[in-house]
């Protein structure tokens, strides 16, 4: 199953993406290769770990974006996203957790979708304020979001 926007595809991260991924030599921190040692023990999880966004012009992965785990007991779910640092700016997150929050909220019994920026990472900020996401807490060096179902 794939995600389809006007410039990006999204995909979950499987096994089958290893060889994008190294032809590629991504490399955006350690989810994606935690989450395929976590998806062989639970295939269970596949949607609920990273997903990549993909540029249907070129096929060049441009970042990572997805979810902190499965939902929870109360149909709650944490969305995060990295983009690397050239294709910043250009619109691509926003893009992308779109598809990604739209797809959620196509799931049964998803309720809330949750995210955490830094105080100081504006550009976040507004990609959570463009998709909708209000701010709901804050400390001395996160902001806390979320949107609802209701």
């Amino acid at each position: 199953m794939k995600l389809e926007t006007e410039r990006l595809i999204v995909s979950p991260c499987t096994e089958e993406v290893i060889a994008l991924l190294n032809e590629q030599h991504y490399e955006n921190g350690p989810q994606v290769s935690n989450h395929l040692k976590q998806l062989a023990e639970d295939p269970a999880i596949l949607y609920w770990g990273p997903w990549l966004a993909v540029l249907k012009a070129d096929n060049n992965i441009i970042g990572d974006l997805g979810f902190k785990g499965a939902p929870d007991d109360k149909g709650s779910v944490e969305i995060g996203y990295g983009l690397l640092e050239e294709y910043r700016g250009k619109g691509y997150v926003t893009e992308a957790v779109a598809a990604l929050v739209d797809w959620a909220w196509k799931q049964n019994g998803i309720h809330k979708i949750k995210a955490e920026t830094l105080v100081d990472n504006h550009k976040s900020i507004r990609v959570l304020e463009k998709i909708g996401m209000r701010k709901v807490a804050e400390s001395e060096e996160m902001v806390y979001w979320e949107i609802t179902d209701v």
